[in-house]
């Protein structure tokens, strides 16, 4: 007889419903319990977090016996509660001996509101706009931040700081939104669905995270007018535009701070009477201020000043409403977890209230249900504040999983994230490899690690030798295999296609290098990109694992009518495992089968991946 556990929270046998659930479900609890161990009374605790820690605690009677396991049941109401339970369970046997089982999550989210479902189930690109594409070589002549303008498009992003000590990021390279218009079909073939652009509105670094004027696209890049064009030619094509709000700090050289006197304006550190001066937590004014992780360019913003608010999403004229009344479908919102829930819950209503379908996506780092910021438990997913996350859990798992750590991990980890996540939330996650926030995925998986010991001239200076440059084209086929299979949104951080190198910020920032493509890796996100859009169970699929164990994973994708299995070797190796299909038509990547009355043996080649149809339509899930 297998081993059966007393509990498990992931089998409808003993949670059901499965997961997370809305508020109002009554979710049944079951316990199996050994009858040779004579338990007699069995107890379920329940703490409602966020109604300050209150606790139910139920009586689980005896419903029946089992294969020598005796039954013990219970239903708990969640009510109109929203927030997470942690729930636990006490079993007592006729001699008085106690049993105490697990400390467990329950997920209990607000399912009033439809959340679109188009973002997860599309192929994202994420665009870093100044390095995408110019049109020319703009001159930097009377724009805010003191910019130079690289004339080679090839050159290394300025890396060294300043005579002062600052590496301040004013040097451009000068690429626009007509660059990206002009590159539109590309992006299509590529089979993308949503562009993605970093922060387009002005300001005086290249990364533009410190935002000058809310209201104005930054000269660099081109016009409102520009940017209407470009979303309404994205449009036709079938594709939706996200643009990146930067609402938790503006810039220190900003309209509204003003802390070089560039604008007319009166700006908060400029005058105490300023309109602006609430909007900033001042120490001692004006030159001690709160700002962003302590980078004085980066003055933090009052998030609760009602002018703040009505400036960024309660106003007609919103900054929100009115990129979205301008052509944009969405929101991603940086350092979410550092936007007051209130904040959020008002952007994704003023989102919603001028796009019935538009979406608000969180930059968080972590578990996005258990995210704790400030000492305050964030309600990112629990319905009506974001409608999905970045998910860097899951780029964590996969560079684990490619870098030899086994499957087991990566199951583990992705089915916790399944479990604690609303289903709206987990299949619009934002998934990606890398982003303008991490090194370039090739060089992680070709260097073998990050290299943080050596000078920053030896990180700008490197690039992967041939044999690295292979082992990492290798993985990162295999690993973006596993993206594109996986549920949500698979993102391509620009370049990435390309095989673009580099370590951290800024040289995973270096600029596109158009007609230098690596040719194989761009055919092979093309036909990433066909897969997807070609088979429904990728986009909107149930997921279930069918083997992850040492350097194999294998997972099916099923919508019911049709079933994708997807497999995975990490090794150095080629191995194999016997799947119990006997009818596969090969999708995508290269593998061995051998074909059996009631399966299929794989032989897969090392750092490889696979995907087939299961011939017989829609069965797993």
């Amino acid at each position: 007889m297998s081993y059966q556990p007393a509990y498990d929270s992931r089998d409808p046998r003993y949670k059901n419903p499965y997961g997370a659930v809305s508020s109002g479900t009554a979710v049944e609890f079951t316990l199996r319990l050994p009858r040779l161990e004579g338990f007699a009374k069995v107890m379920l605790t329940a703490v409602f977090e966020s109604q300050e820690a209150r606790t139910v605690t139920l009586p689980m009677p005896w419903v029946g016996l089992e294969l020598g396991r005796d039954l013990f049941r219970a239903v708990l109401d969640t009510g109109d509660y929203v927030g997470l339970v942690w729930y636990s369970f006490t079993a007592e046997t006729f001699r008085g001996k106690k049993r105490e089982l697990g400390h467990h999550q329950l997920t209990v989210y607000d399912g009033s509101q439809t959340v679109p479902t188009w973002f997860g189930e599309g192929v994202t690109y994420q665009i870093f706009p100044d390095r995408f594409r110019r049109t020319r070589i703009p001159d930097p002549a009377g724009m805010v931040g003191g910019r130079t303008v690289h004339q080679d498009w090839n050159e290394t992003p300025e890396y060294r700081p300043d005579p002062r000590g600052e590496i301040r990021n004013r040097d451009f390279f000068g690429g626009d939104l007509r660059g990206v218009l002009e590159k539109l079909d590309y992006l299509k073939g590529l089979g993308v669905d949503t562009l993605y652009f970093n922060p387009i509105f002005e300001a005086a670094e290249n990364h533009r995270y410190g935002t000058a004027d809310y209201d104005r696209i930054d000269p660099m890049l081109g016009t409102g007018q520009d940017f209407t064009r470009l979303c309404g030619e994205a449009h036709k094509r079938g594709m939706r535009v996200m643009l990146d709000g930067v609402f938790n700090h503006t810039g220190y050289v900003s309209r509204y701070f003003n802390g070089d006197g560039f604008y007319p304006d009166v700006g908060a550190s400029q005058s105490w009477d300023s309109p602006y001066r609430p909007w900033f937590n001042f120490i001692q004014w004006p030159r001690q201020y709160e700002s962003w992780w302590g980078i004085y360019s980066l003055p933090s913003v009052n998030e609760g000043d009602p002018s703040y608010r009505a400036f960024i999403f309660d106003r007609e004229d919103s900054v929100v409403r009115r990129w979205i009344r301008a052509g944009a479908d969405g929101w991603r919102l940086d350092v979410a977890d550092e936007l007051p829930d209130d904040f959020v819950q008002g952007i994704h209503e003023a989102v919603r209230a001028e796009k019935a379908d538009g979406v608000v996506i969180g930059e968080v780092w972590e578990d996005g249900s258990t995210k704790m910021a400030y000492g305050v438990r964030r309600k990112h997913i629990l319905g009506k504040h974001c409608d999905g996350l970045m998910n860097y859990p899951l780029r964590t798992a996969i560079l684990s999983y490619f870098q030899g750590d086994g499957a087991e991990g990566f199951v583990e980890a992705m089915e916790t994230l399944r479990e604690n996540y609303p289903a709206f939330a987990f299949y619009s996650s934002m998934n990606s490899l890398g982003t303008h926030d991490t090194p370039r995925i090739l060089t992680l998986l070709g260097a073998g690690g990050e290299y943080r010991d050596q000078s920053r001239d030896w990180r700008a200076s490197f690039r992967l030798s041939p044999k690295q440059r292979r082992r990492g084209k290798d993985l990162l086929r295999a690993a973006a295999l596993l993206l594109f299979c996986f549920p949500g949104s698979p993102t391509v951080y620009y370049g990435d296609e390309a095989g673009m190198e580099g370590f951290e910020d800024p040289f995973n920032r270096r600029t596109y290098p158009w007609g230098q493509e690596d040719q194989e890796l761009l055919d092979w996100f093309r036909a990433l990109g066909a897969l997807r859009r070609d088979h429904p169970a990728l986009r909107r699929g149930a997921i279930r694992y069918e083997l992850g164990k040492g350097p194999l994973l294998a997972f099916t994708r099923s919508d019911g009518k049709e079933t994708v299995l997807c497999a995975f070797n990490a090794g150095d190796e080629a191995a194999a495992l016997e799947l119990p299909y006997p009818r596969l038509t090969p999708l995508l990547g290269w593998t061995h089968m051998d074909l059996w009355e009631e399966s299929t043996t794989l032989v897969l080649p090392s750092r490889s991946g696979a995907v087939f149809q299961v011939e017989g339509g829609g069965m797993g899930g």
